[in-house]
């Protein structure tokens, strides 16, 4: 799993952010002392940083460069400042992408998602996550136990998917229903119990029973 630190002075758009890319499988780090940014990258080595401009101490394109003299990490500046002159900066220090608020979360992920697999092209991460022996491929949106596979439909992936990301932990009806919102997605409460069927189903007919847990009044856990 991929660990992403989220370098912003806005403690709400920090988790608004944390709690995207937590839903979509990703470690999130958020520091909170601005004095200390390339000793704390230093000490995490995250994966990728996405790192605003405008911040309490060093603005972000000094700490940029400070990252850049020891480190190749991915690092995707994310701020309201909008002139060429900003962007042309970011990409001149170092920086990798440059997106502007408001952004689009789809579009934010998309582009870390890109990022991740050209700095990183030899790690499967991004492509199958397993647990409990089932292996859930990413890209082909497929199930997988004992060489037996399955495809899934685009909500029955997602849904999975959303699962496997809270794994160990009672996932309610509404949680899902949201993150399928937030996706772009509609699925009323009636199409989510057709849905949760036809995954269990799927994964009983690849040989693995009870994967997916109801836990009575509360929700989901796997």
């Amino acid at each position: 799993m991929f660990t992403i630190m989220i370098i912003d002075d806005n403690e709400q758009l920090q988790n608004e952010i944390g709690n995207v890319l937590e839903m979509n499988g990703y470690n999130v780090l958020k520091p909170k002392n601005f004095e200390r940014i390339p000793q704390l990258v230093k000490e995490n080595n995250p994966d990728l940083i996405l790192l605003d401009i405008n911040l309490p101490k060093d603005d972000g394109f000094k700490i940029c460069t400070e990252i850049r003299s020891y480190s190749k990490i991915p690092i995707i500046f994310i701020t309201s400042r909008n002139t060429n002159i900003d962007e042309l900066m970011a990409i001149t220090l170092g920086g990798d992408d440059f997106i502007t608020k408001p952004y689009n979360t789809q579009i934010l992920l998309a582009r870390i998602n890109a990022l991740i697999k050209r700095a990183y092209p030899n790690n499967n991460n991004l492509d199958v996550i397993e647990y409990n022996g089932l292996k859930l491929n990413i890209l082909a949106s497929t199930i997988e136990h004992n060489g037996v596979s399955r495809e899934l439909t685009k909500n029955e992936f997602k849904i999975l998917y959303y699962l496997f990301v809270n794994k160990g932990k009672i996932v309610s009806r509404v949680e899902i229903m949201e993150y399928l919102w937030d996706s772009s997605m509609f699925v009323n409460d009636n199409t989510l119990t057709v849905n949760i069927t036809r995954i269990r189903n799927k994964i009983e007919e690849i040989g693995l029973k009870d994967f997916i847990k109801t836990k009575r009044g509360q929700g989901y856990i796997i």
